[in-house]
């Protein structure tokens, strides 16, 4: 496997790739629960752009967009509204995607052009807030592998539907198909880890416990929805940032404040449907509108049969309505993957014109969950991670430690001509030490912890050491 240092100055000119840096982080993932009776709560969120207090459904809901909670019209199968906000220095994409209820591929697919952990003052960033339904019941919990996506219709409300974005599991981990249902819920569950993954780690040299108890370090986070499908969970996660991702083991990730939301809704035996569409079609008014995603490799094999019953929908379609398909436009929507529902109709607009015309979302003071890196003096434990001589490839490296779960804190520092990546503050050589354990588990680095006085500081903290 290449280095990390290696596989980033790859990425500089390949930032399609920046997903395979992440699945090679090791995220713990577990679908196997030992029962637990304690309850507590969510700390609270850090400040939100709308209200402290809100919840995933209340915040982004600015200039008519929404994120989580949609009406829907019986018939209706395309809600939500495309979205831009202007990026500042600081943000990265993923802060960005956790604030509006996306996950890391739908938000990095739909801005092809931009870094995900270093994008430019000022550049539009789209929100792909509009969601093409599953063709499927509107009944409880579908889940739609191919956008890893969650679409909830609530019982007794059929004018009412909620999504969240999802993580799901890696090739060779799949997470099933399949009609199931919600047959327990937990909160603050512990995690067993099953044998396969403990061998998996152990191989790493990084052994797990026979039982990882409630807190920062257990992957299925504060509350599990337990599936009718044999060790299969929904629940929540201690990595939100790999929420929009193939990374687990299987089961499906929700960040921590959507999970929390949904364990309040649902009840055992709720009705749970999975399954994988990657190209959905929905009609408004006298617009046709199609969602492309591409297929996952699983089903890689099935893309040329799904492409042509597709194709053979659309033009029965076009001829039952009396319309023109742009076949050029069904094939660059096929072609890009995107996930951003199209017009396909001849003389409709194209996906420019549509984000030109997308209404402008203010940018907050601070994303929901964005983390704070503290601030590293002369008397703190820290760790030496790497350094390069190109500056963006170390504040590429540093957003990605700062986005770990649980977080690692991190920040470009320029030292003798170089730009190193300094993890910290640590409060002992202990603690410093573990996390240099766990950045050369993760991502094969070797960290080096550096007692206090001995790291290179950001330069506005130097002058007061």
């Amino acid at each position: 496997m290449k280095t990390l240092k290696k596989t980033l100055a790859d990425l500089l000119h390949q930032d399609a790739a920046l997903p395979c840096v992440l699945l090679a982080v090791g995220m713990l993932s577990g679908c196997q629960l030992e029962p637990t009776t304690e309850y507590l709560p969510l700390p609270p969120p850090p400040t939100a752009t709308f209200s402290p207090a809100a919840t995933s459904e209340q915040r982004p809901k600015l200039a008519g967009i929404a994120a989580h909670k949609f009406s829907i019209a019986k018939g209706r199968r395309i809600v939500g509204r495309l979205a831009v906000i202007r990026a500042q220095d600081g943000d990265t994409l993923s802060d960005i995607a956790r604030h509006f209820g996306l996950g890391y591929n739908e938000i990095t697919l739909a801005n092809p052009g931009i870094r995900p952990w270093t994008p430019k003052a000022g550049q539009r960033v789209l929100l792909p807030l509009r969601f093409i339904l599953p063709d499927a019941p509107r009944k409880g919990i579908v889940l739609n592998l191919a956008n890893m996506r969650m679409f909830y219709f609530p019982p007794k409300q059929p004018d009412v539907m909620f999504t969240y974005p999802l993580g799901i599991g890696r090739e060779g981990w799949n997470t099933p198909l399949g009609q199931t249902t919600i047959v327990a819920k937990k909160a603050n569950p512990a995690w067993a880890p099953p044998e396969s993954i403990r061998r998996e780690h152990a191989a790493k040299g990084d052994p797990l416990p026979a039982v990882v108890p409630p807190g920062p370090n257990n992957p299925l986070g504060k509350y599990a929805l337990s599936l009718g499908f044999n060790s299969y969970l929904i629940h929540g996660t201690n990595k939100p940032y790999g929420v929009g991702m193939q990374v687990s083991h299987g089961c499906v990730r929700l960040y921590p404040e959507d999970i929390k939301a949904l364990f309040k809704k649902t009840a055992v035996g709720m009705p749970v449907r999975i399954v994988h569409q990657p190209y959905m079609t929905a009609w408004v008014g006298d617009r046709l509108y199609l969602e492309a995603h591409q297929p996952l490799q699983k089903w890689a094999g099935q893309k040329q049969r799904l492409q042509k019953s597709l194709l053979k929908k659309l033009r029965q379609a076009a001829a039952e309505k009396g319309v023109t398909v742009d076949w050029e436009k069904v094939d660059r929507t096929l072609q890009r993957a995107d996930g951003i529902p199209t017009p396909i109709l001849a003389a409709s607009l194209d996906v420019p014109e549509l984000v030109a015309k997308a209404p402008e979302v203010q940018h907050p003071v601070h994303f929901y969950g964005q983390p704070v890196v503290p601030e590293l003096t002369g008397s703190d434990w820290a760790i030496l991670v790497a350094d390069f001589h190109n500056a963006a490839m170390a504040q590429q490296l540093a957003a990605m430690l700062t986005h770990q779960g649980p977080p690692i804190p991190a920040r470009k520092v320029e030292k003798d001509g170089t730009n190193q990546v300094i993890a910290g503050p640590f409060k002992n050589k202990k603690e410093a030490e573990l996390i240099a354990h766990r950045i050369r588990m993760d991502f094969e680095m070797d960290a080096k912890p550096l007692p206090p006085g001995t790291a290179a500081l950001p330069q506005e903290n130097a002058s007061t050491q």
